[in-house]
């Protein structure tokens, strides 16, 4: 396997830089509504026999009165798979199963139910291969057009900078990701969803790193928007009503879908960090 821990290293520290941003950002919407909520920040070490250096991560938490629950977590691990999980992942094997991984992953519950929830999460694994994977999606309980198309355009702008190819196919990707077959809706009115692009040599990982590092900024520009239009609006009982019965659909993505929660428990990460995605309170019809 090639040695990609220079790499790894540098795309460890830029997601660190969007956590700060992104949570920068996220507590001064909160001082804008009165609110002096902060971030709380759990450091966690993975554990792994005989490995000394699994790695960990910290778990970025705020309760707030715009952001009801919403979680920033960064996380650097590494370690081998189990020979059952190996196989399922790109470029492991029972053969070789050792792997890194580094990433940055976002889900914030709004507590207006105009305010749409959002995911977003980007990331860099090694294996016998190297890839970037990630993407953002909104989740809105009560879907604006408006909110829509103007957070689909940001994605849109962020992928015609790299490839004219990338928004058309990651969007599919998303909207087919998103997906509840046995409630047969989507979870939101998606966004954009890339994995497996792969770092075949130092120029590749400079591009698809370029082209993350834009993902993640491209989230940092518009999300904060959307929350801004729609955070004072008026709702009624019927809104929030409407709003927990769709998180309990989010609810059961991550839980019974998500690949993202898969990897996390299958590789011996933090349970509170991996689940931090799901909401602080939804119903079942």
């Amino acid at each position: 396997m090639a040695d990609w821990t220079e790499q790894t290293a540098r795309a460890k520290a830029w997601f660190e830089g969007l956590r700060d941003d992104i949570c920068a950002a996220f507590e001064a919407i909160e001082r804008e509504a009165g609110s002096e909520a902060s971030f709380e920040y759990t450091p966690w070490t993975r554990e792994e026999e005989g490995n000394e250096d699994p790695g960990g991560g910290v778990q970025g938490l705020m309760k707030g009165k715009v952001f009801e629950k919403v979680g920033v977590n960064v996380s650097t691990v590494k370690g081998s798979f189990s020979p059952e999980f190996a196989g399922q992942v790109n470029g492991a094997s029972a053969e070789h199963p050792g792997f890194t991984a580094t990433g940055i992953s976002l889900v914030a519950h709004m507590t207006n139910p105009h305010v749409p929830a959002v995911h977003m999460n980007t990331r860099f694994l090694t294996t016998q291969a190297a890839w970037f994977g990630g993407g953002g999606d909104l989740n809105p309980p009560i879907p604006y057009e408006e909110d829509t198309e103007d957070f689909h355009a940001r994605y849109r702008a962020a992928c015609m900078a790299h490839n004219p190819t990338y928004y058309e196919k990651f969007k599919k990707w998303a909207d087919d990701y998103f997906y509840i077959p046995h409630r047969e809706v989507h979870r939101g009115v998606g966004g954009i969803f890339y994995d497996h692009l792969e770092c075949e040599d130092e120029a590749a990982f400079e591009r698809n790193f370029a082209f993350t590092q834009d993902v993640g900024k491209a989230f940092l520009d518009i999300y904060p928007q959307l929350v801004r239009r729609r955070m004072n609006s008026e709702f009624t009982d019927a809104d929030v009503a409407t709003q927990l019965e769709y998180r309990g659909r989010y609810a059961e993505f991550n839980l019974v879908y998500d690949r993202g929660t898969l990897f996390g428990l299958k590789t011996g990460g933090n349970i509170d960090a991996i689940l931090m995605s799901l909401p602080p309170r939804a119903t079942w019809s």
